[in-house]
């Protein structure tokens, strides 16, 4: 079955240009295996854009137009045909004339051989033709796409550009809110920030005069400028409020290496890692072992484990659910530990969970499991990650052995968190955490690891050391 670009096309008063970008929209060239739909997303245009839009709909299958119900700007309609897209990419094509589809070739390469999550076309790129226009305008570009990436820790050449090519199933699940220009700043933070892996293409452009139609101006670059300043600060990207409970969490760098000095003893040489998530465990134990693999059943947590770790020869990265034991026969008898950590509260049929570790793991193997505990304090953080449970020692150690482990050891980990999960998610309700709380929290991990194995009361978590026989 191919795959499909979407191509999303923002409408808003451009009936001299919009028959003749359709047309050429319909005629660009794509690789073989590519199909193409095409949104075009009417702002509420005067004129008779909409009127000239549908004529073309009717001609060509691939042409859906959509109407907004008042005019909003141009990040609201790409907001609406992102929402509608059902291609595996997603290309932004401005309805004017400035740029050119016979580029999406190029800026597809990238994509498409899996090196890239998004392709900006930048049109101050060496080696293509532009169009020589105004100074001040460009100059405008240049300061925005600086502080930009001073904010990203990027090197991109044109942030502001309308051509940015992106994997779908990504970008439906960042959250963007700009209904104006901010669009552009916004989705280029919330992907640096995603760590999304960002390529460049140059690109043609022709830019057009104010007399001719352009509608950006003064207000808008320091609309963007505010914008750029504003999610600079924010760590709001993920639609799915579990997946941003993770991502804050992951950003608690020396909580998660706390984590793994407690876990580390244990593990050899040949591992495999159910549940990698956002490879706060890989990045730290991958580079030391003879073979590691990383699985999860998340599209995105796995792009983003090949972003980050693709250097690593003995990495191999696997889509799998540890629930569902015949999508890891591969690795039958092939480790000598399986880490599992903050997983297996997520899957229905635990028990068959652990007998998935039992059967990839080696005569002698281990396996090392860290779960919630206390059922006294699950909450409604617990139903927003998707808990199925939280554990007691007994049980723990009871399915453990039921699944054909010897129990080793049974640590307590992480007493200082328990009273504020208690009063998050179990008396205030709260549906997220706070990123600042958790900031503070993790500069006080030095004194929390002194003090951790005083505290009179029972831990956050349990972590479990289970052999193989």
């Amino acid at each position: 079955m191919k795959k499909r670009l979407s191509i999303l096309i923002p409408l808003y008063n451009e009936q001299v240009f919009i028959g003749e970008l359709l047309s050429r929209v319909m005629a660009a060239p794509l690789p073989e295996d590519l199909d193409r739909e095409i949104i075009v997303v009417d702002d509420c245009s005067t004129d008779n854009s909409a009127e000239i839009a549908a004529t073309m709909a009717k001609q060509f299958p691939q042409i859906q137009l959509v109407r907004q119900a008042k005019n909003r700007g141009k990040g609201a309609a790409l907001r609406r045909g992102i929402g509608l897209a059902k291609g595996e990419y997603i290309v932004i094509q401005d309805a004017d004339l400035e740029y050119d589809p016979r580029d999406w070739t190029r800026m597809l390469s990238p994509l498409l051989d899996g090196r890239a999550d998004a392709v900006f076309g930048s049109r101050f790129a060496t080696s293509q033709e532009r169009r020589v226009l105004y100074f001040w305008h460009s100059l405008a570009n240049r300061m925005l796409t600086l502080a930009c990436n001073v904010i990203c820790d990027l090197n991109l050449t044109d942030m502001e550009t309308c051509y940015k090519m992106v994997r779908t199933s990504l970008l439906q699940s960042i959250p963007l809110t700009s209904d104006r220009f901010g669009f552009e700043p916004e989705v280029t933070i919330k992907l640096a920030k995603r760590r999304a892996r960002i390529y460049e293409v140059p690109v043609s452009y022709s830019g057009r005069t104010y007399e001719e139609g352009k509608k950006i101006g003064l207000s808008d670059a320091f609309d963007a400028l505010f914008t750029i300043l504003r999610f600079g600060v924010s760590n709001d990207v993920y639609k799915d409020p579990g997946q941003q409970i993770l991502h804050a969490m992951s950003l608690a760098r020396r909580f998660n290496h706390w984590m793994i000095d407690v876990v580390k003893p244990f593990v050899g040489g040949r591992v495999l890692e159910f549940g990698a998530g956002m490879g706060n465990l890989t990045r730290v134990l991958c580079p030391a072992r003879e073979l590691y693999v990383a699985t999860d059943i998340e599209g995105e947590n796995l792009a983003r484990l090949s972003s980050l770790l693709s250097h690593y020869p003995q990495l191999e990265i696997h889509e799998g659910d540890v629930g569902r034991p015949e999508q890891f026969r591969t690795f039958a008898n092939r480790v000598d530990t399986t880490v599992c950590l903050n997983v297996l509260e997520h899957v229905k049929d635990d028990l068959e969970g652990l007998r998935t570790m039992r059967e990839v793991l080696m005569s002698g193997g281990r396996a090392i499991v860290l779960v919630p505990e206390g059922k006294n304090i699950y909450g409604r953080l617990d139903e927003v990650l998707g808990h199925y449970r939280r554990y007691s020692k007994e049980e723990l150690t009871t399915k453990m052995r039921e699944a054909g482990f010897e129990i080793e050891r049974v640590l307590s980990f992480n007493r200082i968190s328990r009273p504020g999960w208690f009063v998050t998610g179990r008396v205030l309700k709260k549906n997220t955490v706070n990123p600042t709380q958790i900031k503070i929290f993790d500069s006080l991990v030095w004194l929390w690891r002194r003090i951790d194995n005083i505290l009179p009361w029972s831990p956050v978590s349990l972590i479990a050391i289970g052999r193989k026989p």
